[in-house]
């Protein structure tokens, strides 16, 4: 069992972790845009965009945990980063790459909104914490936001639409990646955190990657190349580096709420980038999400010690 008991980050600390934890969360923003542009024309297909980003990041982790000669991870640590591996390198990528084929980036990026609050459920449950009343109910009425405007929006007839079904398997997935990965990280680093995830993951995404490449060889244009690239490069690697050192410097429930900017972000890419329309239900239930969200990650860091 976890200790609850929290030691109080100095003020310097707390900055920096917020700084990192900026960071990561500006080139997340991107991701869902970006895969939207590589997966839009159907010259590449999901399952190539989403292994396919794994095996460049898996590339570069392994470089840089061969060239600064980074100890092996040990014992249980590689069941923990198995659960990190299933969430932010396999799930949230191919979900997410099947999600945006038919889904828009700002209405996903309503949905994915619910991470921040799955992301803190996951690490209460994780860590047997005793949160307050408040944050089970703000958490609940997220997920039932996240899940009214999706299905008034995609679903038509008042049912969730595939991809809705998708977005938030991904947010299952990627909100236990992170809370996994985020306690982890204080055991083996920020950095080698997601580069010993990327390089378990390897064999299988390489696998997915050439078993997608014989069925439907990519045929894409250079702007669609060039989002594959940054989500290989940025969105599975060097983001992670901020993210996870942002929330191993912590604390780990003031910098989580980081990321209740993402969404706004997203939004706002979809539009610059893809000239989406950003409609007042996009807008009303992305803030709804988010208030629920944000609410939920604050009750639970002003809870009293167990």
């Amino acid at each position: 069992m976890l200790s609850t008991r929290r030691t109080p980050a100095r003020p310097g600390a707390a900055r920096s972790g917020l700084h990192w934890g900026l960071l990561g969360v500006a080139a997340f923003s991107l991701t869902v845009p970006f895969t939207r542009i590589a997966v839009g024309g159907g010259g590449m297909s999901p399952l190539f965009v989403g292994a396919g980003r794994a095996v460049i990041a898996a590339a570069l982790a392994a470089v840089a945990l061969t060239a600064t000669r980074q100890r092996l991870p040990r014992g249980v640590q590689w069941a923990r980063l198995g659960v990190v591996a299933g969430g932010v390198v396999a799930g949230f990528p191919l979900l997410t790459s099947y999600a945006l084929t038919t889904a828009s980036a700002g209405h996903s990026a309503v949905v994915i909104a619910l991470l921040p609050a799955v992301t803190a459920v996951l690490a209460v449950l994780r860590g047997r914490e005793r949160p307050p009343r408040a944050f089970w109910c703000t958490a609940a009425a997220g997920a039932v936001a996240a899940v009214g405007f999706a299905a008034a929006q995609g679903g038509g007839g008042g049912g969730l639409a595939w991809s809705d079904l998708l977005l938030l398997g991904a947010v299952l997935a990627a909100g236990a990646g992170y809370a996994e990965g985020g306690l982890i990280a204080r055991e083996l680093g920020a950095w080698q955190t997601i580069s010993w995830a990327l390089v378990l993951s390897a064999p299988l995404m390489a696998a997915l990657t050439a078993v997608a490449a014989a069925r439907h060889t990519p045929t894409a244009t250079p702007v669609e190349w060039a989002a594959f690239g940054y989500l290989g490069v940025v969105s599975m690697f060097l983001g992670f580096f901020a993210w996870y050192r942002g929330l191993a410097v912590g604390p780990m429930a003031r910098v989580s709420q980081i990321q209740l900017v993402q969404p706004v972000l997203t939004i706002g890419w979809a539009a610059l980038l893809l000239h989406e329309r950003i409609t007042w239900p996009t807008l009303v239930g992305g803030l709804a999400v988010i208030a629920c969200a944000g609410t939920a990650v604050r009750s639970r860091s002003a809870r009293r010690p167990v």
